[in-house]
């Protein structure tokens, strides 16, 4: 799910929160890995910061981002070996 607004982008990530905290730990390390990911398919999208909410993560970038970028920080969040996909999505 994206939110957007004139001074952010957002991608809202449902996720548990054991999941959440694991990911937030070392979210710096995560944040270079998504941008990574999304240089090597050639998009203009930069991930900000991520934080922690209630019922998931939010992952604010630069612009408004496309389906393919979506489905990339999806692909990179699931394939993540802490999390726990048995209970990961809600």
């Amino acid at each position: 799910m994206t939110n957007k607004s004139s001074s952010r982008k957002q991608v809202i990530i449902p996720i548990i929160s054991t999941n959440s905290e694991r990911f937030m730990a070392i979210s710096n390390k995560h944040i270079a890995n998504i941008n990574r990911t999304l240089k090597n398919i050639k998009s203009d999208i930069v991930t900000d910061f991520i934080q922690k909410y209630n019922r998931g993560l939010v992952i604010t970038t630069n612009k408004v981002v496309a389906n393919s970028d979506l489905n990339t920080i999806e692909n990179y969040i699931k394939n993540v070996d802490m999390i726990n996909l048995m209970k990961s999505w809600v």
